[in-house]
């Protein structure tokens, strides 16, 4: 669905095709989708940012997505994880990275090294849900992101009612994320 979606909204988009959009025969194979290495730059840059605010002038509340601590895999290496499993499409990682954001601006959250890979996991699960034909189930998810069944259920619930179940994303909100994504490959 994602992908016809994406398709007939921006055939021959340079922005799409630069991000790796419209390529899906690439996926969870070999290559790795643009926007895949752009989202964990962007998301890296901004753990970096609010953990030397957070070190100096405010504590973050904690919450069901904090872990005890940092896990061992990057952000990258944990995003290319669960897109090689997964078989989510590309167009799912944005709205996923939408979704973070949407639901860290109506939580007043900070993405720290603690909560950024259970976002991660979860909003790209809930994405998967929506946008593509097929996805695997929680359990699945679970396994792939390192956490019990229980709490990515917990997860999902938390964020989806966070976000008050409001998934749908407009094609023009989606391409001016990927223009800004686009736009952040001159500073990666």
């Amino acid at each position: 669905m994602a992908d016809l979606v994406l398709n007939g909204m921006a055939a021959g988009s340079e922005t799409c095709m630069a991000l790796g959009l419209l390529d899906e025969s690439s996926r969870g194979v070999s290559g790795t989708p643009q926007v895949l290495l752009l989202i964990a730059s962007v998301l890296e840059r901004s753990i970096q940012k609010n953990e030397e605010l957070l070190n100096t002038a405010r504590k973050d509340v904690i919450t069901i997505f904090h872990g005890s601590r940092s896990p061992t895999l990057s952000i990258k290496q944990y995003i290319e994880r669960i897109f090689k499993y997964s078989g989510c499409s590309s167009s799912c990682l944005v709205v996923a990275y939408m979704y973070i954001n949407k639901f860290l601006q109506l939580t007043d959250g900070h993405l720290t090294s603690l909560n950024a890979h259970r976002l991660l996991i979860t909003s790209i699960m809930v994405a998967a849900k929506f946008l593509d034909d097929e996805c695997y189930d929680n359990a699945y998810y679970a396994r792939i992101g390192g956490v019990s069944t229980g709490e990515m259920n917990r997860m999902e619930m938390r964020f989806l009612f966070n976000l008050d179940f409001r998934l749908q994303v407009t094609a023009e909100a989606f391409m001016n994320c990927c223009l800004k994504l686009e736009n952040e490959s001159g500073s990666c």
